[in-house]
């Protein structure tokens, strides 16, 4: 019996596309879905004449594959994912590899590999990005495991990888969970950039008074130039000429403005806090889908509290200029916090990510794909120690030349009383960043003054306490 060369498990849309994907690559693919119609379905229609065989069970799955198998797992990422493994475990032989290509939580994946690893099978735990679009013409694929393990698909994963200039969108990204925990930030960084065209969109719409035909050709705009040409701001401006067949009115006017999340925010938010990271534009990125889940509560506050008028009185062209300058700036300091955070967790987790391949592989097939990603790539290839994208030559003058427009827009936002929370949180960044000296200076003093936390001076070495409560101050130097 001839045996396939792969095999996927779970056929919602992405599993779908992703075993399409490999099939057209020239690589025979076994499927397995928990209900069989599905499977039906997918054997009926999008699979039809294609190299592609239908197994019923796990077992018949299992046997259908050439070894060592290789075996993508698609399914909801938590407790469907380790159901799975266990029953795909007792089937498997040493030397087979098993693929999660959903949204898992790094540390989850962590355990999965010690697990799977000790049983003599082999784990790759890998970010796919891309939705249903980029899963089935290439997406960009972040795979963390044993490099052996990665090797071994790498044929696999290149060819069905989205491809740009300098390669495909894949590299081995480093041990155990380092391929969702890179997953995990890109879409931190996703979050970010998503807020921060929603906040620009709400400053051209409800200040400037622009209808959907403006905002796509502003949008549309925008997508031409060097700095915003990105996935996110093509699908926006896409999004503004889509009319509702009922209403005549456009969709996005329609939808209900209380945001959706799976997860993969807040762990970025936790994971940073756990390791001292500043992100926030991220966080003030989560924070807005969460406040807009509040939807009621809003409501009732709009009929009793109230603010000033939208509405800007100035240049209309110069504005838009100073929003898109704004939006710029902002997008750089949130693709800033994400990269300093892999930085970080690289160093504490042991991954030894490399920065610039990072950024290489978002280049392409990715939600967050970019035409500033190059000068990121380019940035950690010359130095791959980086500490900050703010430090660079090109992204420090970048931000220099457009800050009055930056703090502008910031300014005049909170003045007609629109949010703009991910503008301003990465205007906080950037300032607090360059300032040589922060005001904490009064809060370790707080601390010392109510717990007896100590502080260190700038005067001379050492660690002290001011019995502040006395009469007499007293200053005692602890080591």
């Amino acid at each position: 019996m001839t045996q396939q060369s792969f095999g996927v498990i779970g056929l919602a849309v992405m599993g779908e596309n992703l075993a399409l994907n490999v099939e057209r690559n020239g690589f025979p693919i076994s499927v397995y879905n928990r209900t069989p119609e599905k499977t039906d379905a997918f054997m009926a229609t999008r699979a039809k004449g294609k190299n592609v065989k239908a197994t019923y069970s796990l077992e018949e799955f299992v046997k259908s594959l050439e070894r060592p198998r290789k075996i993508l797992i698609m399914v909801k990422a938590g407790a469907a994912v380790d159901a799975v493994i266990a029953q795909l475990k007792p089937l498997l032989e040493p030397g087979d590899i098993i693929i999660d290509g959903g949204n898992s939580l790094y540390e989850d994946t962590e355990r999965r590999t010690r697990d799977l690893e000790a049983a003599g099978l082999r784990f790759i735990g890998m970010g796919v990005s891309g939705g249903e679009e980029g899963a089935l013409n290439g997406p960009s694929l972040m795979p963390g495991g044993t490099k052996d393990s990665y090797e071994y698909l790498q044929p696999i994963l290149s060819k069905i990888a989205a491809q740009v200039d300098d390669g495909p969108c894949v590299t081995y990204i480093g041990p155990g969970g380092s391929g969702h925990y890179v997953k995990m930030v890109h879409n931190g960084i996703e979050y970010g950039d998503m807020e921060l065209i929603a906040e620009a969109y709400d400053l051209l719409k409800n200040t400037l008074g622009l209808d959907h035909n403006q905002l796509h050709e502003v949008f549309s705009e925008w997508n031409t130039t060097e700095e915003l040409n990105s996935y996110l701001i093509e699908i926006t401006a896409d999004i503004f000429k889509h009319i509702d067949p009922e209403t005549n009115q456009p969709i996005v006017d329609l939808i209900l403005d209380a945001a959706g999340q799976k997860g993969t925010g807040r762990w970025t938010v936790q994971s940073a806090l756990e390791l001292g990271v500043p992100i926030p534009t991220i966080i003030a990125a989560v924070n807005s889908r969460i406040m807009s889940s509040y939807k009621q509560e809003r409501v009732a506050a709009s009929k009793i509290l109230t603010g000033p008028t939208a509405n800007y009185e100035g240049d209309r062209k110069v504005f838009i200029n100073k929003i898109r300058d704004a939006l710029y700036c902002s997008k750089i300091c949130s693709y800033a916090q994400g990269m300093a955070l892999l930085s970080t967790a690289s160093k504490t987790f042991g991954y030894n990510l490399n920065l610039s391949e990072i950024a290489r592989i978002w280049k392409g097939g990715c939600i967050i794909r970019a035409g500033f990603l190059n000068k990121i790539k380019q940035a950690f290839n010359q130095n791959p120690n980086l500490s900050n994208l703010l430090l660079t030559p090109e992204f420090k003058q970048t931000i220099l030349e457009r800050q009055q427009a930056w703090r502008e827009v910031v300014a005049v936002s909170a003045k007609l009383g629109i949010p703009v929370p991910a503008f301003s949180a990465s205007l906080d960044y950037f300032d607090s960043y360059r300032r040589a000296r922060l005001p904490q200076n009064l809060t370790q003093a707080q601390r010392d003054y109510f717990g007896a936390h100590t502080y260190e001076r700038i005067d001379k070495p050492g660690v002290f306490h001011t019995e502040w409560s006395r009469k007499e101050e007293k200053t005692l130097q602890i080591s």
